[in-house]
């Protein structure tokens, strides 16, 4: 199987302080820690949504990617995160398959996961991530 789940749905926000009274406080979900991802340049909340979690992505530069996406797009819906076993298996075949990929090999990213993206030039428009957790939560 390809796909196991939508692992997670990335958010960009200026502020984790502003933007998480809003997941918790309002629509009450629950809230599951906080963790920077320095090769990333970012600060993440994550917050549980049923099976799915949320991951609110704060920048910490101005060179960080999610900076450049709010600048350019404003805050809002990021990516869509994909889990997957074999993860550099699935890149090799999206890249067979002339989907262009951000990463040739796997990065580390959030919670330890090891993650790659598509760029959404090949995906109608959205960046999909594929995310794989062998040993983790």
């Amino acid at each position: 199987m390809m796909i196991k789940k939508v692992d997670h749905i990335g958010i960009a926000v200026r502020s984790l302080d502003k933007a998480l009274p809003f997941y918790i406080e309002v629509l009450q979900l629950e809230f599951l820690g906080i963790e920077e991802v320095d090769s990333q340049g970012v600060k993440v909340a994550f917050i549980k949504a049923g099976e799915t979690k949320l991951e609110l992505l704060e920048p910490t530069s101005e060179e960080s990617p999610i900076a450049k996406f709010i600048e350019k797009r404003g805050e809002g819906l990021h990516h869509v995160a994909l889990g997957v076993d074999s993860i550099q298996e699935r890149i090799n075949q999206m890249k067979e398959q002339g989907i262009r990929m951000l990463q040739d090999e796997p990065k580390i990213g959030a919670g330890g996961a090891q993650v790659a993206f598509m760029h959404p030039k090949s995906t109608g428009g959205i960046l999909y991530e594929f995310c794989e957790k062998k040993g983790l939560k």
